[in-house]
């Protein structure tokens, strides 16, 4: 919670957008930094108050300022981002609740401005930069857990364009799939022997679940890193992780012949029946993509950053 308190500074105000005002340009204000009252001294609880009035100065339509492509709510743009990456940061330290209470608050506040003003690039920065840092399949903040509260409320937005809902409201059947906490879907899968398995046939305290592909530069960073840790070694040696790397592709020559870079002691297989793909049993954006389960297969975690994926494995 060190880091954390780095950032809880006294709170400034800023304005929120009006459209371009004439005249010369106006200096850029800095970006309004949450101040955490002093009678909330629980560090989850700051966290928590942190991600859940974290915009609350930003997006303030009491106020107006000027909105161009450099200024938003007379924040450069640039800053609203580096601040956006901070906030998405903590919301993977914030209590659940708490982070979909915030992603709802940061929405309504976003709407709110456009309601206000139209020419405002407040709803559209904030729009922007959440898919940006918590749905792209390359951030290393992604988290589709967070982002899922978010995106349906623009799926139902009177704000959004109406050709842009569908495309909103398909997003969050995806982050709807195998949510943290839930069960995780099953699937069968063929292993190097021709033998037919499943995902829940794999009995084992934790299972880590790897989409994975042969001469993915990325998944054989992973393949890598996983065979060097000790504390995995140890884990699948004791029977407490048992790894299911899964190929979800049609390319099956390729795959036998880039097998051998498999450990035996991993459960490597194909899914013989395209159903990961076709029946959208998980939302595979990006290969590599990693999940890590509970002895009763429920999601601990979701489509993993694989920095943080190392971190939980060296503390099981």
């Amino acid at each position: 919670m060190k880091k954390i308190s780095l950032y809880v500074l006294t709170g400034c105000l800023v304005m929120a957008c009006n459209g371009r005002q004439a005249g010369n340009a106006p200096a850029p204000q800095p970006f309004p930094k949450v101040s955490v009252p002093g009678v909330v001294q629980d560090p989850q609880e700051r966290v928590d108050y942190m991600v859940e009035h974290f915009w609350d100065t930003f997006a303030d339509t009491s106020r107006t300022a000027v909105c161009d492509t450099a200024l938003v709510a007379g924040v450069r743009k640039v800053e609203v981002e580096d601040n956006y990456g901070l906030f998405a940061t903590l919301l993977d330290q914030a209590s659940p609740s708490a982070a979909r209470r915030a992603m709802v608050r940061l929405y309504e506040k976003a709407a709110a401005c456009e309601r206000k003003d139209t020419s405002s690039n407040v709803f559209e920065t904030v729009v922007e930069f959440s898919a940006k840092y918590l749905y792209d399949p390359n951030s290393p903040v992604r988290s589709e857990d967070r982002y899922l509260p978010f995106v349906e409320l623009l799926a139902a937005s009177d704000v959004v364009r109406p050709e842009m809902k569908h495309a909103y409201g398909f997003d969050a059947q995806m982050c709807r799939l195998n949510q943290t906490g839930t069960p995780a879907a099953d699937f069968r899968f063929t292993d190097l022997k021709g033998r037919t398995r499943t995902l829940y046939s794999v009995k084992a305290p934790y299972t880590l679940l790897f989409f994975s592909n042969p001469g993915c530069t990325a998944c054989k960073g992973i393949i890598d890193d996983l065979q060097g840790s000790v504390r995995v070694s140890q884990l699948i040696d004791s029977g407490k992780l048992a790894v299911v790397n899964v190929y979800i592709d049609s390319d099956l020559d390729e795959w036998k012949a880039y097998a051998v870079n498999y450990p035996e002691t991993w459960y490597s297989g194909y899914d013989p029946d395209y159903a990961i793909r076709t029946d959208l049993l998980y939302c595979v954006r990006a290969i590599p993509s990693l999940y890590l389960l509970d002895a009763d297969k429920k999601v601990l975690l979701k489509d993993v950053p694989p920095e943080k994926l190392f971190s939980v494995l060296e503390q099981l």
